[in-house]
C-alpha cells in the first residue's frame, strides 16, 4: 500500500502549477491551491484562503490543540518554475526509490511532507499549542505570497520545508539584481570620429565587475554560507551591423551574506562606474536598482534546531546544521519576526528537465515534522 504522503506528492506534481509571472502563460497555483484546500479539510484542520492576486491564493490550515502552548507553522511554496525540456513534466513517475516530476523536489515533497504531519499530529492526539500549514504562491519569482502571508499570520517558528537534503538549514544568502547602462552616440559604422560605441564601454564595465567578483570570493568566508559573488546575467545592445551602438544594457546579480544589503551593492556598483567617468570624461554610465532580498540567518541561541534534531534523528534522519546557497521565504518570516529554519527531503534536478525526490527522504521528514508538532513546547 501505498504511503499517504506519496500519493499525495503524486497528487501535487500532475497539477501544472508553473508561475505565471515568471512564464508568461503559466497555468498559476489556483488548482493547486483547490488541491490542498481539500485536503486539509479532509484532515480536519480550520482553513483559509488568502487572495493574494486574482487566482493566486495562499491557503492556511490551523489545527488548534486543547491546551495551551507556543505556535508552529509549517511553510512552503506551491509554484513552480517552468518545464521547457521536459516531456511529461506533469506525469510523475517513481523509479528506484525516486519521484520524477516538475516540482517533485521543489518543492512539492516538502508540501506533501508538511501537510500529511499535520494529518499524523491529527490522528495522535495534537495537544498543545498551535500548528499552521502554509501553502504560498510565487516563491519562484517575487515571493509576493509570502509576503501577504505574514502581515496576517505570526508564529512562535517555522519551518520552510525547502530541499535541504533533511539538513537544518539555519540561514541562507540573499540577492540583489541590478541594471547598468552604458551611453555612447549612434552614427555610421563608417565614421568612427562621430560615434561612441555602448557596447564597447560596457567592456570596460564587464572587465572591472570580474575584479570586484574576484575580491568578494577573496573575503573572510561567512561560517555556514561563504562568501557573497556577482555574476552577469543578461546583456543587450546595439540595433544593426553597419552602426555604432549608442545604449548597452546589462542586468547582473549579487548574492549577499549577512552583513552585506542591496546598498552594499549599489555602492559597490556606483563606485566601479565612477572610476570609470574619472578616467574617461566621456564615459557615461547609470546603475538601477531593480529588485532584491535579503540573506537570513537564523538568530542565536535559539531552540528550535535542537528540537527539530531530536525530531529528524527519531525519524530515521542524521540531520547536520547547514547554510544554503539559495534564497527562501524564511527570510521574509524571519524579518516578520517569525525565527525559522529550512527542512526538507533532498533529491536533485532543481529547475532542470531532469527533476526528482528521493521518497525515502519525504517518508522521513513527513515524520520529522509529525515528532516536532507533538512534542513543541
Amino acid at each position: 500500500m501505498t504511503d499517504p504522503v506519496i500519493s499525495l506528492l503524486s497528487d501535487l506534481v500532475a497539477i501544472d502549477s508553473v508561475n505565471p509571472s515568471l512564464v508568461p502563460g503559466g497555468r498559476g497555483e489556483a488548482q493547486i491551491a483547490d488541491a490542498i484546500e481539500a485536503q486539509l479539510r479532509a484532515i480536519g484542520l480550520d482553513v483559509e484562503r488568502q487572495e493574494v492576486a486574482p487566482g493566486r491564493p495562499n491557503v492556511v490550515g490551523v489545527l488548534e490543540g486543547s491546551e495551551p502552548g507556543r505556535s508552529l507553522m509549517y511553510c512552503g511554496h506551491i509554484d513552480t518554475v517552468g518545464v521547457a525540456g521536459m516531456e511529461s513534466p506533469f506525469t510523475p513517475v517513481v523509479r528506484d526509490g525516486r519521484l520524477y516530476g516538475r516540482g517533485a523536489q521543489d518543492m512539492k515533497a516538502g508540501v506533501a511532507a508538511m501537510i500529511d504531519a499535520a494529518r499524523v499530529a491529527c490522528t495522535t492526539g495534537f495537544r498543545k499549542g498551535r500548528l499552521m500549514i502554509a501553502a504560498v504562491v510565487d516563491e519562484e519569482y517575487a515571493s509576493i505570497g509570502a509576503d501577504a502571508l505574514v502581515r496576517e499570520w505570526k508564529a512562535d517558528a517555522a519551518v520552510v520545508t525547502e530541499p535541504t537534503d533533511l539538513q537544518i538549514a539555519v540561514g541562507h544568502k540573499g540577492f540583489a539584481w541590478a541594471m547598468v547602462e552604458t551611453r555612447g552616440v549612434a552614427a555610421h559604422g563608417s565614421r568612427p570620429a562621430e560615434g561612441r560605441d555602448a557596447i564597447l564601454r560596457m567592456g570596460r564595465v564587464l572587465a572591472r565587475l570580474e575584479q570586484l567578483d574576484r575580491e568578494l570570493q577573496s573575503r573572510e568566508p561567512h561560517p555556514l554560507l561563504g562568501t557573497g559573488s556577482l555574476h552577469a546575467s543578461v546583456i543587450e545592445g546595439g540595433r544593426e551591423l553597419s552602426s555604432y551602438p549608442d545604449l548597452c544594457r546589462l542586468q547582473l546579480e549579487r548574492r549577499t551574506v549577512p552583513g552585506e544589503t542591496a546598498e552594499t551593492f549599489v555602492y559597490e556598483m556606483r563606485r566601479l562606474v565612477d572610476a570609470l567617468c574619472v578616467e574617461d570624461r566621456e564615459f557615461r554610465a547609470s546603475v538601477e536598482l531593480l529588485f532584491s532580498r535579503p540573506p537570513y540567518e537564523l538568530p542565536s541561541p535559539h531552540d528550535l534546531p535542537k528540537a527539530l534534531e531530536s525530531a529528524a534523528i527519531s525519524a530515521g534522519a542524521r540531520p547536520s546544521t547547514v547554510g544554503m546557497s539559495f534564497w527562501t521565504d524564511a527570510a521574509i518570516l524571519g524579518e516578520a519576526g517569525i525565527p525559522s529554519v529550512l527542512f526538507g527531503p533532498g533529491g536533485a534536478g532543481l529547475h532542470s528537465p531532469q527533476e526528482y525526490v528521493t521518497l525515502k527522504e519525504v517518508t522521513i521528514c513527513r515524520d520529522a515534522l509529525a515528532s516536532l508538532a507533538m512534542a513543541w513546547p
